[in-house]
């Protein structure tokens, strides 16, 4: 316990070298001087509180919040100075907010403490003492041998040591790690490939040494030395051989494996990434505005008390005689008295804050949220996924994106990918019903049924179907995976491919269609049918793919000895390497393709002589076994081996365009939403892809910045760019950068480059690596106009992209959940993004931004009478209205009418939203939330609070009798009739900011003010026992039975709402704007369901409970939701209201 605590304060790190040394078994060697090093647990914590530290870790987390530490300080006055008002007023808010913000968290930790004792508490097997034992996932050691069986998580980081298959190899799924679905091949050295048993793994004597914890999910470095009959052999360890904790055995029965790394310290936990808290633009001008009002509370505070002491600089006022100073008093000190008089009046007037403005903002994005799932036209039938919400924060800034990146493969296009074409030894075929056919041949052009191929044809297919790491999965009638060559032995089976890209799937199945099939790999051991003979060749090593070289090799024995490489990658990659080969026509076909917008690979070969060979293993064995610097040994090896090739061809795919692309991307365009695609692929597959999908126009000028070799070139470069802009203004630019142009250009001239990119209406990125997707969006989202970005993509290739946008978008595609997981909101097609952003984004700002400032509206007709009311008593701290008024004006009175709207409203029906994207410009850059609409908005207030005081000041001034018996009203009367008056008036003004009316709008708005009348009957009307005084009793009654107060209530309400209702029909028919014009235009529309934004939730529970969704045909012309209901006075009552009600 004590290491432990050691180790969390930073006093004890667990391992102090740069490696660790691993004894398999914990068989430590027997010397007295050996020191074992110390390693963590395997226990996982993702929980953030203890039972011990939640109160006090979440109290100091509140707090950090300014309204509510500003709320405490308030609560503390009150407790320690005589204040006008108890402190219950602004205490019990305060205790609603953090204990349901506490209730609220505490369980999402509770979720989590679950979570993790399932996981740490799990049963897995270890082989202790000779035989096998059942402990639980948090027992294992490092060096402990674990054995996992079929479909069972890795509990920890594993080095293979051998499994149930011959050859010592398993498959393993990384959907939970990196999301990529497809299997990956693991391997055990050839020394422990045969410990397939406890006893034998009992006997073992090996030792690992690694490198220390990496997040890094790629990379491994390390090597095993196994000790057999006193001699000692070492084997390098890569990440082929490393079974990381989250992935997930497939297609083998069991593995066993040492454990290297565990709990807090395995590369899963270490790649557990809290996301930073993003804010939205309206978030923050919500705090700029508290500032504001805690600015006038201050000065409303100060300019009272100063007031106050004028005001008492007259003896008569100073000490009337009928409120005598005690000695005491009239001794204490000035200064003191002051202050305490200023925190008097902070305390009176401290309303103007609005604390419940935080816990309505949270309410009304949670409860919004939940459209999104509920929105039928967000639903993909054919994979039956809906849209999905994992963070609510951002729900109004939907309705601010001004730029959106995208990622191309799988989020533009389905990311299938079909052969069509291919070039061999400079002639360029196609494929017609499975045969390979020269271009302007036909099929009937061909004789015979069996394909014939020539020898170059043959070594091009026999490449393409051997240079990959497709793996095969073997259906039987019986159990298990099957033998890989039980197609030999007379077994029926059904074969599939499982590769790590499409890519590599595709042309492996197209190989098979004509006449070489891949019939898989035992051990060292591939094997391929050429024609239906069969044909075997050893495996000798595998040149992995990577980013830098942007190709992978293979290393093969022929089946008649010779020693051959096979080479397969991007021309760029493998065109400069090669010296034999039809290379100029390649080269043309290849840029051909990509025309077409096709994907292409280049394959080549070479052929090593016996002596170059040798030279080549040994090379690769000591980069391969090389603890420091492996990578870049490697790199140098493999560059010497790949080289001198041979051409043999190039491949051409098609990744096909998902549905609606192009109308959404133009609709994007019409909203002014600018978009830029960033895409890995080369330069002309990404250009042809740009304009088949409307990115680019055919009218479109396209500048280029590629190819730029250094600093100086691609200064000079961006200069003629951003001429040839200002000469051609009037022409739409498009903007090609590859990748590494885009490293130059970020180095030292960003400024120009943001002036190229600003003045170009659709960039396109190419051969960009991961981290250069971010880098991009940092740019844009840092530069000086700090535009609202967006970011949308399907892979972990675009999670850091999608993390660093304001706004990131995961598409549920075929490369796993990794983007899905890590973005705010998922979709499933980009089709949907248009009424993300055109409908639920518009929805969503307008609905919040008038919450917002309608908070501080009516906090500021609340406050600003109180005030007024100081000038009257002489300062003398009296409040207007009762602490029960103070304390319910928020949290009772007001509060439900603008819920509600801030969850129903709608300016313009989703339809026109949609028919209409150049709408979402109005609400652009955060315009309903500028200073100059907060200014209307708090002078409003003050108008409307000058209006309620004095108007009923002049009623009820000096000697006016409104009582039949001609008793007059008092002070606390006249308070009340000036916080009925503004209950009713704030009530309405919403009403009048409402568009769209359903019955639930209709009861909170007027079931409020009905609230506060019964309330106040109940009040004022009882004698509560348990009350010390009761000031309100029977006034609310008596201000009620007269015709004057009544009266009273009539014409101010009516005075301060005529000038609304004038200035709204003034400017909606003098100075209409286009979402006005908009208004009436939707009020003509059919609604039918295909134009529902929000379908009513009786029917979409009933739809999405279902786990084959049929969209319904027939129209909802009755059912209630936010833009089915009628606009001409009556509402529908069915729907999802109706459900809740239910």
């Amino acid at each position: 316990m004590l290491r432990w605590i050691r180790q969390q304060l930073g006093f004890d790190p667990p391992h102090q070298s740069d490696t660790r040394t691993v004894y398999i078994a914990n068989r430590f060697p027997q010397h007295g001087h050996y020191v074992p090093q110390r390693f963590a647990d395997n226990r996982i914590i993702s929980s953030k509180y203890t039972i011990w530290n939640f109160v006090p870790k979440n109290l100091f987390e509140q707090f950090r919040r300014i309204a509510n530490f500003y709320f405490l300080i308030i609560f503390l006055v009150q407790l320690m100075i005589d204040t006008p008002t108890s402190p219950v007023t602004s205490g019990l808010p305060l205790f609603f907010v953090i204990t349901v913000t506490a209730i609220k968290q505490g369980y999402e930790d509770w979720l989590r403490h679950k979570a993790d004792n399932e996981v740490n508490g799990a049963p897995v097997f270890v082989v202790r003492s000779g035989s096998l034992v059942q402990t639980r996932s948090k027992n294992i050691r490092v060096g402990d041998i674990v054995r996992v069986a079929k479909d069972e998580t890795f509990p920890v980081d594993l080095v293979l040591l051998s499994s149930d298959r011959i050859e010592g190899t398993c498959h393993i799924t990384t959907t939970s790690l990196d999301g990529e679905t497809n299997l990956k091949t693991h391997y055990s050295v050839p020394e422990t490939l045969v410990s397939r048993s406890v006893s034998r793994l009992e006997s073992l004597h090996a030792v690992v040494e690694c490198q220390q914890p990496d997040a890094d999910l790629y990379r491994f470095v390390g090597r095993i030395t196994i000790t057999q009959q006193g001699e000692e052999i070492v084997r390098p360890l890569g990440p082929e051989n490393l079974l990381l904790r989250g992935a997930r055995l497939k297609n083998t029965k069991e593995i066993f494996g040492v454990a290297v790394y565990t709990g807090m310290e395995s590369k899963m936990a270490l790649n557990y990434k809290c996301k930073s808290q993003k804010r939205s633009a309206v978030e923050k001008s919500m705090n700029t505005f508290l500032l504001i009002y805690l600015g006038i509370l201050l000065f409303e505070a100060v300019l009272s008390t100063i007031l106050k002491y004028a005001w008492q600089a007259e003896n008569k006022w100073d000490e009337p005689f009928y409120n005598q100073k005690t000695e005491q008093e009239r001794n204490s000190s000035q200064i003191l008295k002051f202050i305490s008089d200023f925190l008097a009046f902070l305390v009176l007037y401290n309303f103007i804050i609005p604390i419940s403005l935080y816990v309505t903002v949270e309410m009304q994005k949670f409860l919004g949220s939940f459209f999104i799932g509920w929105d039928l036209d967000l639903y993909h039938e054919e994979s039956n996924q809906m849209a999905q919400v994992n963070t609510s924060d951002l729900n109004e800034e939907l309705g601010q994106v001004e730029y959106v990146f995208t990622d191309k493969t799988g989020t533009l296009t389905e990311n299938e990918m079909l052969f069509r074409e291919c070039s061999i030894n400079g002639v360029k075929y196609q494929e017609i019903n499975g045969k390979l056919v020269p271009e302007g041949m036909t099929d009937d052009s061909l004789d015979g049924s069996s394909p014939r191929l020539s020898c170059e044809e043959l070594l091009f297919l026999k490449a393409v179907s051997l240079c990959h790491t497709v793996q095969i999965s073997y259906e039987q009638p019986g159990d298990g995976p099957g033998d890989p060559f039980s197609h030999a032995n007379g077994f029926s089976s059904q074969m599939e491919y499982y590769a790590s890209s499409p890519d590599e799937k595709a042309l492996v199945e197209a190989t098979k269609r004509m006449g070489v099939t891949f019939m898989g790999s035992h051990g060292e051991t591939m094997e391929i049918k050429t024609l239906g003979k069969s044909e075997k060749y050893k495996l000798l090593h595998i040149l992995e793919f990577d980013a830098n070289r942007r190709r992978m090799s293979v290393i093969l024995q022929t089946p008649s000895g010779e020693k051959m490489l096979f080479t397969k990658g991007a021309e760029s990659a493998v065109l400069p390497f090669t010296t034999g080969g039809e290379i100029d026509k390649t080269r043309v076909h290849v840029d051909e393709f990509a025309l077409k917008g096709l994907r292409t690979l280049v394959v080549a070969c070479r052929h090593f002589s016996a002596e170059e060979y040798v030279e080549v293993d040994r090379l690769l064995h000591e980069a391969c076994t090389a603890l420091q610097q492996r990578e870049e040994r490697l790199a140098e090896v493999f560059s010497f081996i790949e080289k001198d090739l041979e051409l043999l061809g190039a491949t051409a795919v098609e990744d096909k365009l998902q549905e609606k692309v192009q109308e959404t991307i133009e609709a994007l365009r019409l909203a002014g939403i600018k978009v830029w695609v960033l895409t890995g692929d080369k330069h002309e597959t990404a250009v042809s892809v740009s304009l088949s999908c409307g990115h680019f126009h055919r009218t479109m000028n396209i500048l280029e910045l590629v190819q730029q070799k250094s600093d100086n070139e691609c200064a000079e470069q961006l200069r003629q760019l951003a001429r040839r802009i200002k000469e051609d203004h009037v022409i739409q630019h498009g903007l090609v950068v590859d990748g590494a142009s885009l490293s130059l250009a970020l180095r030292g001239h960003e400024k120009l480059f943001m002036e190229v990119c600003k003045n170009c209406s659709a960039v396109l990125c190419c051969r960009m690596a991961p981290l250069q997707k971010a880098k991009v969006v940092r740019l844009l989202k840092t530069s000086p106009e700090k535009p609202i970005t967006l970011a949308i993509g399907d892979g972990a290739n675009d999670v850091s992209m999608i993390q660093e946008a304001h706004v990131g978008i995961g598409i549920m595609g075929k490369e796993g959940r990794q983007a899905v997981r890590n973005s705010d909101y998922a979709i499933a097609r980009f089709k949907f993004l248009s009424k993300l952003l055109l409908v639920h984004g518009h929805f969503y700002y307008i609905r919040i931004a008038t919450l917002v400032q309608y908070f501080f509206y009516k906090n500021v007709c609340f406050i600003t009478p109180q005030f007024l009311y100081q000038f009257v008593c002489l300062f003398s701290q009296q409040t207007l209205y009762d602490s029960v008024y103070l304390t319910l004006y928020n949290i009772c009175f007001t509060s439900l009418p603008i819920l509600i709207y801030s969850l129903f409203e709608q300016l313009v029906h989703p339809h026109v939203l949609q028919s209409k994207p150049a709408l979402y410009r109005d609400i652009s850059r955060n315009s309903l939330l500028s200073f100059k609409t907060f200014l209307y908005w708090t002078l409003l207030g003050f108008c409307h609070a000058f209006v309620f005081f004095f108007g009923s000041y002049i009623l009820m001034g000096e000697d006016t009798s409104l009582m039949g018996n001609g008793q007059m009203f008092g002070n606390w009367t006249f308070g009340t009739l000036v916080f009925t008056v503004m209950v009713i008036t704030v009530t309405l003004k919403l009403a009048l900011e409402t568009h769209f009316w359903t019955w639930m709008n209709h009861f909170v708005t007027w079931g409020s003010i009905a609230f506060y009348f019964i309330f106040s009957l109940f009040y004022g009307g009882i004698i509560w026992p348990f009350l010390h005084t009761q000031d309100m009793y029977f006034v609310f009654v008596q201000l009620l039975s007269s015709g004057s107060a009544w009266f009273a209530i009539v014409i101010i309400i009516t005075t301060c709402l005529f000038p609304d209702i004038i200035k709204k029909v003034f400017y909606r028919h003098l100075q209409p704007t286009s979402t006005q014009k908009s208004q009436m235009y939707s009020n003509r529309v059919v609604i039918g369901d295909d134009f529902i934004a929000l379908q009513p939730l009786t029917r979409a529970k009933n739809q999405l409970g279902k786990i084959s969704l049929l969209r319904p045909t027939t129209r909802a012309s009755a059912a209630w939701t936010p833009c089915a209901a009628t606009r001409r006075g009556r509402t529908g009552a069915p729907g999802w209201a109706g459900w809740w009600s239910k």
